[in-house]
């Protein structure tokens, strides 16, 4: 495994954990899994394993992960305090006290504020006396790092970067997302401070390894170096010493042993010229082929109308990757015969959604766009008619059951 330094010289392995991704059972985190994979990138020198507040029992899952293992002295775990869902001073002390005990420790070594999108919300929390806050804590030995995680524009991520002495940042960023929010020149001017940058959506949620279009797969498997789609976009943020550390949210062992071998191995200025042309090459077939850019964050979620708007929106880019048979099929599977339903039909428009998109979809209207695109009025009738026969299927199972 390769390190990188924080502010203090501590040693953060390349590659962290993302626990935003833990495998479900039955709607829970399967917490045995979820340990055997944390477990062998712990044994393979992960020492980054990331969380927060709002991810659904992640922290719950990795305190737990923790007090089996016993590993909690020798790792980092970063969680964040979700500002959205503050209003007092106390009630940051209420969120923290929360996530301590949800991960049974008596600290957080890097805590993050999370998803700032531009510098009034930070505004918003220095008038609640969040910087006194933070010194308390740190002087308490709770905190050890204070972050910001953002998704926003460039100029806000500036402005929020120089408002305050942060120990790190986070942002998203990848071969894709070169120029975009926080982008290269906010990723800059953080190494220009000296401010450590930990990397979120590397692979775009999958998009960057499963979603590829085929011209894409073409290009990178013709390559000689043998790079799967993963390898090349970390190997190209592993590339660039600005780079603090790379999450990847693993969760299987094919996963977890893959990145770990990438890890091992990348250097910064290690990927020759014509990496960097490969890179360029694949780009350009991706954005030819997108249609949203939804990284299944999931942070849309849950909807109020129950409309499942990243399965939606994963269906239809798998139009332009894969097909419509291929998109539709998938759709039919995962959306079509749902219980309940979770149709982008369902949508009343509140807007809620999108207050909470890092992408700044514009989800309403393309909801419209993906469901007459994953609906023709053919496939419709026949989806209706599927859905009907399933539900009376079922109503006959139950009877006999009963």
């Amino acid at each position: 495994m390769e390190y990188r330094k924080d502010r203090s010289g501590k040693p953060l392995s390349i590659l962290g954990y993302g626990c935003m991704r833990f495998t479900k059972k039955n709607n829970r985190i399967d917490v045995d899994k979820a340990e055997k994979e944390v477990m062998e990138a712990f044994r393979k020198g992960v020492n980054y394993f990331d969380t927060a507040y709002i991810y659904p029992g992640n922290e719950v899952a990795l305190g737990e992960i923790l007090r089996r293992t016993g590993i909690r002295d020798e790792i980092n775990i970063a969680t964040k305090l979700p500002h959205y869902l503050v209003r007092t001073r106390s009630g940051i002390d209420r969120i923290f006290n929360e996530e301590l005990s949800r991960l049974s420790t008596d600290r957080i070594d890097y805590y993050l504020i999370h998803f700032l999108t531009d510098i009034s919300q930070w505004e918003k929390l220095k008038d609640l006396g969040i910087g006194q806050w933070i010194e308390e804590k740190k002087k308490e030995g709770k905190i050890r790092n204070i972050g910001f995680s953002f998704h926003g524009n460039t100029e806000q991520f500036l402005s929020i970067l120089e408002d305050h002495d942060w120990d790190f940042t986070m942002i998203q960023y990848n071969y894709l997302d070169e120029h975009a929010q926080a982008g290269r020149k906010g990723l800059a001017r953080a190494a220009e401070k000296g401010i450590p940058v930990m990397i979120m959506e590397p692979l775009r949620g999958g998009r960057l390894v499963d979603f590829l279009p085929r011209e894409a797969k073409k290009l990178i498997r013709e390559n000689g170096h043998g790079y799967t789609p993963a390898e090349l976009a970390l190997r190209w943020l592993w590339d660039q010493p600005e780079v603090t550390c790379v999450l990847s949210g693993m969760n299987s062992p094919e996963m977890v042993e893959e990145n770990c071998r990438i890890a091992s191995d990348a250097k910064a200025g290690h990927l020759t010229e014509e990496d960097h042309e490969l890179v360029d090459q694949v780009r350009e077939a991706v954005l030819a082929s997108m249609q949203i850019p939804c990284t299944e964050c999931g942070y849309c979620m849950p909807c109020p109308r129950g409309v499942d708007i990243p399965g939606n929106f994963r269906s239809y880019n798998r139009m332009g990757t894969e097909g419509k048979s291929s998109a539709r099929r998938e759709f039919f599977q995962s959306i079509g015969l749902g219980t309940p339903p979770a149709f982008a039909s369902q949508c009343n428009g509140c807007g809620r959604c999108e207050s909470h998109c890092p992408q700044s979809i514009s989800i309403r209207e393309q909801l419209k766009v993906a469901d007459k695109a994953l609906r023709p009025a053919p496939y419709r009738i026949g989806l209706a008619v599927a859905r009907k026969i399933m539900i009376r299927k079922r109503k006959e199972r139950k009877r006999k059951e009963d």
